[in-house]
């Protein structure tokens, strides 16, 4: 691409609108359309939110959790969420549809958790599992394990990927008294393909 082409390129895309949401709309489609139940989505300063970026026939699926205003629970491996309502504490769907068929995923923590800092995720193939179910009690399937306390900016690879159209679930890594958090962020990522 000569010097020419790539100035006309980049005015094209910052000098005019249409053009750059059109862009947008076609390299970041949004959200899922299945996304976090009301037992997340209630919590008191509760933040989940999901992105899908397309690059090629590579899909990049991302959601970032502030877990202040959600609930640990008690048991290990007991499902965390808002403890009021007792709506379903899922995260989202994994749909190859939106996602691709999903090659890799990891999960990072961005902000300590002030609460329990074990925490583990998990897939499940229903999305009606709410605060202090035990996820072993569903369909499930371990993404990632803790194994003990998350420290700021650790990541974990998952070990399996999650089935197609299975949910997304946060669990208690170990036993806890059941406590509100006020602090606790992660990035969830999830690498899919076109297949």
């Amino acid at each position: 691409m000569s010097i020419k082409t790539r100035a006309q390129f980049f005015e094209l895309f910052t000098h005019n609108s249409q053009y750059m949401r059109d862009f947008v709309d076609t390299v970041l489609p949004g959200a899922l359309a299945n996304g976090p139940g009301a037992g997340i989505t209630d919590g008191t300063g509760t933040v989940a939110k999901w992105g899908v970026q397309r690059v090629g026939d590579v899909l990049r699926t991302s959601l970032i959790i502030d877990l202040t205003g959600l609930k640990s629970a008690t048991s290990d491996l007991d499902i965390i969420g808002e403890a009021v309502s007792a709506n379903p504490a899922s995260l989202g769907q994994v749909k190859a549809v939106e996602n691709g068929t999903i090659l890799a995923g990891r999960m990072t923590c961005l902000e300590l958790p002030a609460s329990l800092t074990d925490i583990d995720l998990y897939s499940a193939t229903v999305s009606t599992g709410v605060h202090e179910d035990g996820i072993a009690a569903l369909v499930e399937t371990a993404l990632v394990t803790a194994g003990g306390a998350w420290v700021n900016g650790m990541t974990k690879g998952f070990t399996v990927v999650p089935p197609a159209n299975d949910f997304l679930y946060l669990v208690n890594g170990a036993a806890d008294t059941a406590d509100d958090f006020t602090a606790g962020k992660f990035l969830i990522e999830l690498f899919g393909y076109d297949a």
